[in-house]
């Protein structure tokens, strides 16, 4: 159960996950306008307001991404701004380790930029989520090969002080139903606990089978959350301010 706000005396990294990493551990990757802050864009399509943006913050959005342009708004707990067309909303979830037997993987290959042409082709059948062609500089990807070809991946995407994201899990269709998508999360996890730190994922609320099979692994829900998408407005923010 996730603690109200008002109960803590600072915000959880994990409530504003995106802002945390790359105000945090990945601040080297932040590209920013005042106090808004995102991945490159061949890296990730994460961004990230502060906790309670106002509405400087919302034009500095508009001027960082371009009049017309659509951008994610992950976790957000309020709706953009008037102007500004609301293109996507669904409901998600965020799990956080709480008895994950993390353990390394004897199959599990390390996937780096050479792999990064499998890793878009095996992304593009599987559907895990945006994985970009810099998207592997983000943290530790393993793979399952067979026969020369990779089959399965799992890595690490946001970086909250003390925490660790595992996404991209996916396994190629003719291979499924032999546990390497579970067993890649574990070998991930192993990875992250090693550095002292605390693996968590985040899935649709509607992927029903990825959510019973993270629970059947230790993961448990910590909260709700919505995952957005607005196209900005066509006028000029900036100029406007």
């Amino acid at each position: 159960m996730s603690v109200p706000a008002a109960a803590t005396a600072h915000p959880h990294p994990l409530d504003n996950p995106a802002y945390a990493s790359l105000t945090g551990p990945h601040a080297h990757f932040a590209e920013r306008r005042g106090r808004v802050v995102r991945y490159p864009l061949d890296v990730s399509p994460w961004l990230a307001l502060p906790d309670e943006p106002d509405p400087g913050d919302w034009a500095d959005l508009a001027a960082l991404a371009g009049p017309g342009e659509t951008v994610p708004l992950p976790g957000m707990r309020t709706a953009p701004p008037e102007g500004w067309e609301l293109t996507m909303s669904m409901d998600g979830v965020q799990l956080v380790d709480d008895r994950v037997a993390a353990a390394p993987d004897a199959e599990a290959v390390l996937l780096g930029a050479a792999d990064v042409p499998e890793m878009l082709d095996l992304v593009a059948r599987t559907q895990p989520g945006p994985f970009l062609p810099r998207t592997v500089e983000l943290g530790t990807y393993l793979g399952i090969r067979r026969q020369g070809a990779l089959v399965a991946m799992a890595g690490e995407r946001l970086h909250p002080p003390g925490w660790t994201e595992i996404s991209a899990v996916c396994t190629d269709p003719d291979h499924r139903g032999q546990g390497l998508a579970a067993r890649l999360v574990l070998a991930v996890a192993a990875g992250i606990k090693e550095r002292g730190e605390t693996p968590f994922l985040h899935t649709a609320a509607r992927n029903t089978n990825a959510i019973r099979l993270y629970e059947s692994l230790g993961f448990r829900l910590r909260r709700t959350t919505k995952f957005m998408a607005a196209r900005v407005p066509e006028f000029d923010h900036a100029a406007a301010r």
